[in-house]
Formats: C-alpha cells, sequence, structure tokens
C-alpha cells in the first residue's frame, strides 16, 4: 500500500485519542487552559458525567479574534517563550487540546478581552467550524463541550457509567484546586451535588485549601513540610503516621503546579514513612514541589500526567528529608483520628426494668485490689539508664493497679500517671484529659530511637553475657547467623556458632538491658530466611533494630512503678514519633474532658 497523507480531519481525531481520553481530559485541559490565562474564579458545570456537557467559565485574560481562530488550530500556543521545550512554565503547551476535542464533540469557544465591547463566538462541530459571531458576555471566556464522542460510537462506548466520569472529573477538579488556592473553584451540574472552594490567599492559603478539598480533620492531623535541598523546593502537608488509609488514593503530587503521578515521588513518600506506618497501610499526603523545568521533562505523556526528572536520586533525597524533618518536629503528637475510633467503640448500658438484687459472695482476699509490692532486692526501673531492663514477676491479669496521685502538677503534655490497667495500660491524666499509653507499643519506640541515633553515630555499645547464651536452632538457621555474624557486630550482637544447631551468643546490645536473648536470636534468624541474603542487612537496618527493640522493650504483663511510668511518660515526651510504635499503631490514646463528660450525656 502506497504512503499517503492523512486527512486533516482524521489527524485531528488520533490527537485527540492521545489528548481526549474521556471527559475528565477534557475538563483537566481547557481548566488548565483558564488557569495560565490569569482566571480567579473557574466555574465547571457537567451534566450525565460529562458526556453530554462540559462548560468551563473563567474570568481570565481573554481572546480577541485573531486568538480566538487560532485557539481551534493545531500546534497553536501562546504557552511556550521561544519555542524552548526546557523551560515550560505553563499548564498546557501543546496547543492541540481545542482542536481536538472539536474533532469529537461540538465545541463553542466564547471569549471577549478587557479592551473589547463585546465578546466572541466560535464553533467548532466534529470539525466543522463557524464563526466568529458578535456575543455579549462578560471579560473572560466560556466555553461549552456537547455530546462528547457522539458521532464516534467507538469511543463513546469505552466510556465508563456516568457515575464514574462525574467522579473522575470531581477528582481532576480537586487535584486543580489543591494546586491553585488562590483561584475559586465552583464545581456543579445536574448530574453532582455542587462544591464551592473559595480562594485562600496569604499565609496558610495552602493549608485552607487543602482543609476545603481533603477536610479539616487531614489538616489537624497533619505537619507541614516546607525544605530545600538541592535547588529542589519541597511544601505541602503529610499526615501523622497514625494518620493513614487503606489505599493510596489521598496521595497527591505537584510538581511546579502540575498533578502528576511518578514513580519517584511515590516511592520517596513510602520510603520517608516506611518506618512509622503499619504494613498495609498508606499515608496521606499532599506533595508540592517547584524545582527548575530544565531539570525535568514534562512532555513524556501526551495528557501532561507523568514526568521524568533528570536526577531522581536528588529529589527523592528531598522527599524524604522534608517529610523526616517535619515527622520528627511533631515529637510524641498522634493522630486525634484514634481517639474518635474510641468514642465511637464505646456504647452505654441499656436502660433495664429494676430487678431484684442478685445475693452478693463475700468478699475474698483475691478480689481485693492490691498495691504493687517492689521486690527491692530488685531495684527500681531507671529508664534514662536502663530501656527495657525490669525485673520479672508473676502478675494477676485484668485489673487496675491504682495508686494515690502524685503531687506533682498535671500539666505536661502526656500529663501524669494515675494508675496501670491490666498490667500493660498507663492511665495518665493531663489538664485538657485522660491518656491511656500502650507501655510496651510506647518504650518499644524509644527503644528504637535510641538505637538508630547510637547506630548513626558508630557501632552500638556492647555488654558481655557472664556466660554466653546457648540457643538451639535448625542447622540452615544456624548457618544463616554464622554468616551474618560480622554485620550484625555492628548492631551490638556478638555470636558464635556452638556445635552443628546452636548458637553461643557472648554480647547484646547494651540499650537492651537484659532482653530475651533466645527470642530475639529465633526472630533474627527468621528474618534471614526471608531476606535470603546477608548482603542484605544493611539494607534491612531499620527491620534488625526493630526487633531488636521489639525483645528489648518493656513487656506486656510487668507492673510498673508510678515513677516509672512518668519516666516512660516523660521520654516519649522528649522522643520524635514517639506517637506510635514501630508498626505504626497508636502507643496512646488521649480523651478530651469533653469527650468523656459526651460519653456520660452531660456535653451541651
Amino acid at each position: 500500500m502506497p504512503i499517503r497523507q492523512l486527512p486533516e480531519d482524521l489527524i485531528n481525531r488520533i490527537a485527540a485519542g492521545e489528548v481526549v481520553e474521556r471527559p475528565s481530559s477534557v475538563v483537566k485541559e481547557l481548566v488548565e487552559n483558564s488557569i495560565d490565562a490569569g482566571a480567579r474564579r473557574i466555574t465547571i458545570t457537567t451534566a450525565n458525567g460529562g458526556m453530554d456537557l462540559i462548560r468551563i467559565a473563567d474570568d481570565g485574560h481573554g481572546m480577541d479574534r485573531d486568538d480566538l481562530l487560532l485557539s481551534v488550530e493545531r500546534h497553536a500556543t501562546s504557552k511556550l517563550s521561544a519555542d524552548d521545550l526546557d523551560d515550560i512554565r505553563t499548564l498546557g503547551f501543546r496547543g492541540e487540546a481545542l482542536a481536538s476535542i472539536g474533532s469529537v464533540a461540538r465545541l463553542s469557544v466564547a471569549s471577549r478581552t478587557a479592551e473589547a465591547d463585546s465578546g466572541l463566538v466560535l464553533v467548532v462541530d466534529n470539525g466543522r467550524r463557524s464563526g466568529p459571531m458578535p456575543q455579549a458576555m462578560n471579560r473572560g471566556t466560556v466555553i461549552e463541550v456537547k455530546d462528547l464522542f457522539a458521532q464516534v460510537p467507538a469511543r463513546r462506548k469505552f466510556l465508563k457509567s456516568a457515575r464514574s466520569e462525574t467522579a473522575a472529573i470531581t477528582d481532576v477538579v480537586k487535584r486543580l484546586a489543591m494546586a491553585n488556592p488562590a483561584v475559586h473553584f465552583v464545581l456543579e451540574g445536574s448530574d453532582r451535588t455542587a462544591s464551592n472552594w473559595p480562594a485562600v490567599t496569604g499565609e496558610g492559603a495552602l493549608g485552607g485549601r487543602l482543609g476545603q478539598v481533603m477536610g479539616a480533620d487531614f489538616v489537624e492531623n497533619a505537619v507541614t513540610l516546607a525544605t530545600a535541598r538541592h535547588g529542589i523546593v519541597v511544601a505541602g502537608m503529610a499526615g501523622l503516621p497514625t494518620y493513614t488509609r487503606a489505599n493510596s488514593l489521598s496521595q497527591f503530587y505537584f510538581v511546579n503546579g502540575r498533578s502528576v503521578r511518578d514513580k519517584v515521588l511515590v516511592g520517596a513518600v513510602r520510603a520517608a514513612f516506611a518506618d512509622y506506618v503499619f504494613r498495609d497501610r498508606f499515608p496521606v499526603v499532599a506533595l508540592y514541589l517547584a524545582i527548575d523545568p530544565a531539570e525535568m521533562d514534562v512532555n513524556v505523556h501526551p495528557a501532561k500526567a507523568e514526568l521524568r526528572f533528570r536526577d531522581q536520586g536528588a529529589v527523592r533525597g528531598a522527599v524524604i528529608k522534608a517529610i523526616g524533618t517535619a515527622l520528627a518536629s511533631a515529637g510524641f503528637k498522634a493522630s486525634s483520628s484514634v481517639a474518635e475510633d474510641i468514642l465511637g467503640a464505646f456504647t452505654a448500658p441499656e436502660m433495664a426494668e429494676p430487678s431484684a438484687p442478685a445475693p452478693v459472695a463475700p468478699a475474698t482476699s483475691a478480689d481485693q485490689p492490691q498495691r504493687f509490692d517492689w521486690q527491692p532486692d530488685r531495684g527500681p526501673l531507671n529508664l534514662d539508664r536502663h530501656p527495657g531492663q525490669l525485673a520479672g514477676f508473676t502478675a494477676p491479669s485484668a485489673r487496675v493497679e491504682a495508686f494515690e496521685p502524685a503531687a506533682e502538677p498535671v500539666d505536661f503534655p502526656l500529663g501524669t500517671a494515675r494508675a496501670q490497667m491490666f498490667d500493660n495500660y498507663i492511665i495518665a491524666q493531663n489538664g485538657d484529659g485522660l491518656l491511656l499509653v500502650d507501655q510496651h507499643a510506647a518504650h518499644e519506640r524509644l527503644v528504637y530511637e535510641r538505637f538508630k541515633a547510637q547506630l548513626a553515630s558508630g557501632p552500638v555499645v556492647s555488654q558481655a553475657q557472664l556466660i554466653p547464651v546457648i540457643v538451639e536452632l535448625p542447622e540452615e538457621d544456624c548457618a544463616r547467623l554464622e554468616e551474618a555474624a560480622p554485620e550484625l557486630e555492628k548492631f551490638g550482637l556478638y555470636l558464635d556458632r556452638f556445635g552443628p544447631r546452636a548458637i553461643a551468643v557472648r554480647e547484646t546490645p547494651a540499650l537492651l538491658g537484659n532482653p530475651d536473648i533466645s527470642g530475639l536470636v529465633r526472630d533474627l534468624a527468621d528474618g534471614l530466611a526471608e531476606w535470603d541474603s546477608t548482603a542484605a542487612l544493611t539494607a534491612r537496618m531499620e527491620a534488625i533494630i526493630g526487633r531488636m527493640a521489639c525483645h528489648g522493650s518493656v513487656r506486656s504483663g510487668r507492673r510498673l512503678r508510678v515513677d516509672e511510668m512518668n519516666a516512660l511518660l516523660r521520654d516519649m515526651e522528649a522522643t520524635p514519633h514517639s506517637g506510635q510504635c514501630i508498626h505504626g499503631r497508636p502507643t496512646y490514646v488521649e480523651l478530651k474532658k469533653g469527650d468523656i463528660e459526651r460519653l456520660f450525656g452531660r456535653s451541651r
């Protein structure tokens, strides 16, 4: 078959297939044009998921007759200076959007500049142009797209339901609104509930817009990002590690004002939260990057949804640094949504008709609350000097250990300890309410952070065992541990092979106190079997010290004295990330006085 030149209408339809994938693609292209035109108010109206009608009205600069005629031509744009594709500072620059849309729909473009006496309207009906004609209107541009793909049934049948297309449009407009807080967005139509996001400016504008779009609870449970590294500015907000979702749909990425999908950014966020978020949970982030346009390529994807960074390592490092710094500044703060979940779990007792009281059995000594008597020969626990070093004893379960209120004030952020419940949960009180602290989870995080700090400054300090501890293991596990022994010494763990099916542990990390050595060695052996490579030990540093911290922390079922509980609370206040354990679960729950009163129906 000989080569031939394709007709213009077919060329436009092919281009439309790249740019106009679905109604939301049309909305994205047109709203981006409005933003580039300096609009401060944009109204988006849709019907039937955008398949019947998409109407974009803005108060931007508008177009005169010559610009209006050129706007529907292919490869005509006002967005490029000096034809430099390495210096793109606008959202739309391809110059194909209106021409492509007009080839597969009924397109009407009406526009007026501030200097013009009236506006002009140009109509393109599936490639056939008419106009421009005079039209009365205010300054700005109004674009209507009707019957999208009506004359291209092969394309229309691949669209999803009206509800799905409506949701896709909402998502696109949300992202555009998040990227442009100074613009007033209105999203309305017969197929949706109207959304109105007024413009926000000045200090706190970004947080205000994110609160409008993502909800006030996100802003209340997020930290602010604001760093510059290697010429890359990282801004935005990141949810606390205890404020997560079951999927990644609440992660938003913007580069130079453009909403994007990028593997480097997704991977950087995952790495930044890997130390804090529970498995199978996803952090909530709105990440904004400002970078020299010459350092990236936004022309990778026809819809400009993907990009490519010249220095991916620098971008990744900047994002990880920004999130890490912000989370560290949050200290022990935990998500307020945890308390809301707890409140939702409480139920008031059902009111019943009074009945004859049941006979009460005489109390026995086992039923009476017992104060904890510390064994004097063991001495108190000093959490600062020997974290995790707690005397062992047998304790009954399921009871509250109460004591006389402490004399010190309760104006600490995490309050003052008042009781211990179920030998694992510390009840504390501050000036605003009540706190319930998981002693094991909290101390696990404290030990973990100390471990990381020691490891960053050199090998972890170890303490020798008076008699080496012998741990019996399968032969293959012994072989893995023997091979990994030189690497494990960096973590303060010294061990040797002791026969074909045993390991001798000579030294353990000093900050673990008296850990469960057998359990620790078995846990590490399981990890080595899972990772299947001793060379991966350095890369698995967080996992290794996480396993060690778990075995060296205050265990559940151990009763603490009041001074020990308060020491744990003060350590939490001084330690970053202590609001969640190393597995991503919260270490404490705070119930405000108003929350407690609400449980008893006392709130007004």
